[in-house]
């Protein structure tokens, strides 16, 4: 990179939670710039998480569902001497939350249900159970890179 790091953004975090990472999901959640509506469904989808299951605070089977989904290996395409590879490679910490949140709002917004928060607490309930689209999409992950293991030596 010829120029210097960018700066990263801070975050305030969320009102009710106080947690930051809640307000990087809500930013994800969030279209054309109406974050008020987006921290209503967040809020709504918890109160459905919670009145659900009980035992657990609702924030925790969050967390849970967002590590339940975040990779540990993606594949990357490589071009060498004209053959393309795909060659596994760790995944940041930064961007195993940002592809764990994406994912788990993009299957939400395709689930059948009512309403986006119902649509948002089911796919969170289904990722700290280890199912649903989004976990699968995980997994289809891992087993993409495990099937390219023996290209890992191309890594840079």
């Amino acid at each position: 990179m010829r120029r210097r790091k960018a700066k990263k953004h801070a975050i305030l975090p969320d009102p009710k939670f106080k947690d930051v990472q809640v307000t990087k999901f809500v930013n994800n959640l969030m279209l054309h710039g109406k974050k008020s509506l987006a921290f209503k469904i967040f809020y709504d989808a918890m109160d459905i998480v919670a009145s659900k299951n009980e035992e657990e605070p609702a924030l925790d089977i969050w967390k849970k569902a967002l590590s339940n989904v975040s990779p540990g290996v993606e594949v990357r395409s490589r071009r060498v001497g004209g053959a393309t590879f795909q060659i596994p490679t760790p995944v940041r910490d930064a961007r195993k939350e940002s592809l764990a949140m994406k994912w788990l709002i993009g299957f939400a917004r395709k689930r059948n249900e009512k309403t986006m928060s119902q649509k948002l607490a089911g796919e969170i309930i289904a990722a700290a159970k280890e199912e649903g689209a989004a976990y699968k999409k995980k997994e289809d992950m891992h087993r993409m890179a495990e099937a390219n293991k023996a290209f890992s030596h191309f890594r840079f």
